[in-house]
């Protein structure tokens, strides 16, 4: 270890001296406190550290200890489940030892190394592995069976040992001779946050990430191993989104991301998802997921090792071949934690202060995600989707991050507090979001859909564009300006929001709508539309269309549940035949 003495203080940012043989990125414990930083600068003796702790009351002269290695995650069976800060202590640990706040310098053990793990060898003693084979399996809850995997280290070697049996994390479950000698293996590894994990190669994304909100799913999909960014206003919706899709993304495994956002919205991530159950297996949601939790009044520096302590527990998952989900609320918060250790470092400043490697910084996050071969031999894919909030100030999609992050992302789904305020929920504009993942999506409902489903969600889009440019006219000339068809369009355009598109959190029923429902859903808006339009064309007025009684069990459509969908048809029909019935007084005559 070495040790150096704080020469200078400014806020989150430590210099010190006498620092010659230290290296960046590694750990330091500064001052008496012992509070956790990291070598973010180098020039000649001294080093400038980024502090993850408050540092009122630290003072030049207090020592620095560099502790030769960079800032790591451990890994092992008991992350799931787990509520951690943003460099990996245990809260509700801390909380049991040491009550409500975290006092400074305190640290905990980041996995329960007296937990026992009843651990099934999948190789046996003789067999040839290299890198990211899976050695054996933990039941590490009722929904994730974890895989241990054999450390990136290893290229590869011979199984000379291996048992099943009930064991700790600190215990060796077997022993590899490769060609530096043999080597122990436990049920843990570490690995450092900055550097992304080993894989084999990179894939096209080619499947949805189906998140039950229809605005998404329907109109602006995304796919697993795909980026998206939901920016927007405050009061818009944006962590009430993150929040449904990491409710009701079917990966298997969830990363929620608190990186600086306020006290009570976390509060309320880590008191509602213990008590939510996962609606493909009944199961408490935690069962799949990590939650990591760093507010705002927690210190901005802070902010930057929770991305990348939250990406790299998601890649151990991936690198098992699941399908990982990972949430980032928001990542504005986290420029704003880089502007400021920027400010700290007399750095020249980018565009409204922000540092000019702000935009190379948002897509190392991003590029963390995709679709990979794992590094094995064993042939398995895994896949890690990013989720991440953007909170510009006023909705201001101009700003730095924003326009950061629409150059690295594929899906973009812009919340809109004029929405928000007329209470149209998830508050994400049709006009200005868009999916660069719209040809993948067409393809896949073609193959496992039907080419119904493409050609639907194409028409709806063109009718709300229409309904756009139709509003204008309406308020210079009025309504009574537009012809029969485009009051039609207008009727079907308003039945697409608030039918289709308006969505209910809280309603058991509403709050989550499976691919089928939602094809069938807009079907049913659809076919209405289309038949209108017949009936429209044979000269019949829209009064007597718009006052049809089927009107109504189009609205409540929506809440058909899952298991009934077959009334969907019973309404298609019923759509047909009350409109038809229209035609008569006219055939008669």
């Amino acid at each position: 270890m070495l040790q150096g003495i704080i020469e200078k203080i400014s806020g989150p940012l430590v210099v010190a001296s006498n620092m010659q043989e230290a290296r960046m990125y590694d750990v330091a414990r500064v001052g008496e406190k012992k509070l956790i930083g990291e070598i973010i600068e180098l020039h000649g003796e001294r080093a400038y550290i980024q502090v993850y702790e408050e540092t009122g009351g630290v003072g030049p002269g207090e020592p620095v200890v560099s502790l030769g290695q960079p800032l790591s995650v451990v890994l092992g069976p008991g992350l799931i489940g787990s509520i951690y800060d943003g460099i990996q202590r245990p809260l509700n640990l801390i909380r049991e030892k040491f009550g409500d706040f975290i006092s400074r310098g305190v640290t905990a053990p980041r996995l329960d190394h007296d937990r026992k793990w009843q651990f099934i060898p999948n190789v046996k003693k003789g067999d040839k592995v290299q890198a990211g084979d899976i050695l054996g399996e933990v039941e590490e809850t009722s929904l994730i069976t974890h895989k241990i995997l054999i450390p990136p280290r290893i290229t590869e070697g011979e199984i000379i040992r291996i048992t099943e049996g009930e064991y700790t994390i600190d215990e060796p479950v077997a022993e590899i001779r490769g060609k530096n000698g043999s080597e122990k293996i436990t049920l843990v590894q570490e690995w450092p946050v900055r550097q992304p994990r080993p894989y084999r190669k990179r894939l096209d994304p080619d499947v949805p990430l189906v998140i039950g909100q229809r605005v998404i799913d329907t109109f602006f999909p995304l796919l697993k191993g795909g980026t998206a960014c939901v920016p927007g206003p405050f009061g818009s919706g944006k962590t009430v989104v993150q929040h449904q899709i990491a409710k009701w993304a079917d990966a298997e495994v969830i990363v929620y991301i608190g990186c600086g956002e306020r006290g009570n919205e976390m509060t309320d991530v880590l008191q509602e998802f213990p008590k939510l159950l996962d609606p493909n297996s009944g199961k408490p949601l935690m069962e799949r997921t990590i939650l990591i939790a760093n507010t705002s009044n927690m210190p901005v520096a802070a902010r930057e090792a929770s991305v990348y302590t939250g990406i790299t527990l998601a890649e151990y998952y991936r690198d098992m071949g699941y399908q990982v989900a990972v949430m980032a609320d928001s990542t504005s918060r986290w420029a704003e934690a880089l502007r400021e250790i920027s400010g700290r470092l007399e750095e020249m400043p980018g565009e409204e202060g922000y540092p000019a490697y702000l935009g190379s910084r948002l897509a190392e996050f991003y590029e963390r995600g995709g679709v990979v071969e794992c590094q094995s031999s064993q042939n398995r894919k895994g896949s890690i989707s990013i989720i991440g909030a953007v909170s510009p100030p006023g909705g201001d999609l101009s700003d730095p991050v924003v326009q950061g992050t629409l150059r690295v992302v594929k899906a973009f789904w812009s919340l809109d507090d004029r929405l928000a305020y007329e209470r149209h929920f998830p508050a994400i504009n049709w006009l200005t979001s868009y999916s660069l993942y719209d040809t993948t999506f067409d393809e896949y409902l073609r193959r496992e859909m039907n080419e119904t489903g493409v050609a639907d969600r194409k028409l709806a889009i063109r009718l709300l564009e229409e309904e756009a440019e139709l509003k204008e006219i309406v308020r210079l000339v009025g309504l009574e300006a537009l012809s029969t068809g485009q009051r039609l369009t207008l009727r079907t355009a308003q039945s697409i929001r608030e039918d289709v598109l308006h969505q209910n959190a809280y309603h058991e029923v509403d709050t989550y709508t499976s691919l089928e429902k939602q094809f069938l859903l807009l079907r049913t808006v659809i076919h209405f539309y289309e038949e209108a339009k017949k009936t429209v064309d044979a000269g019949i007025e829209e009064e007597q269309i718009f006052r049809l009684p089927v009107l109504e069990n189009i609205a409540r459509a929506k809440f058909i549940p899952e298991k009934e969908l077959e009334q969907y048809k019973t309404l298609q029909e019923q759509i047909t035949k009350e409109l038809q019935q229209l035609y008569k007084p006219v055939e008669a005559t």
